[in-house]
């Protein structure tokens, strides 16, 4: 008998099988998460010096209330706490506005 079906009738085992697999996905997602970030940022960060050049203020509140509501949507679409993602967003523009403001200084 190989290791395959040894887990494949020993439920812990198999429950072991299945953690990996999901940690594995988990790790993925969370490189994913990390790159599209920094990637977002690097827009952020032009439009930042984009603002600054012209004299343009750091905060965009209608743009953000915009963004947050168009991001509570897709949360709902993606079956994910809209109030969890309104949070993340609020955290994000936060971090985005004080860059913004770095480069009005």
């Amino acid at each position: 008998m190989d290791a395959a079906t040894d887990n494949a009738t020993d439920p812990v085992a198999r429950a072991a099988d299945l953690l990996r697999d999901h940690r594995a996905s988990i790790d993925r997602l969370d490189a994913i998460l990390v790159y599209t970030l920094a990637e977002r940022f690097k827009h952020t960060q032009s439009v930042g010096r984009l603002k600054a050049r012209h004299d343009l203020p750091p905060s965009d509140p209608a743009r953000e209330a915009q963004q947050i509501e168009r991001l509570e949507r897709l949360a709902r679409e993606a079956d994910l706490d809209p109030d969890f993602a309104r949070k993340l967003l609020n955290f994000v523009i936060a971090e985005v506005i004080r860059h913004h403001e770095t480069f009005q200084s």
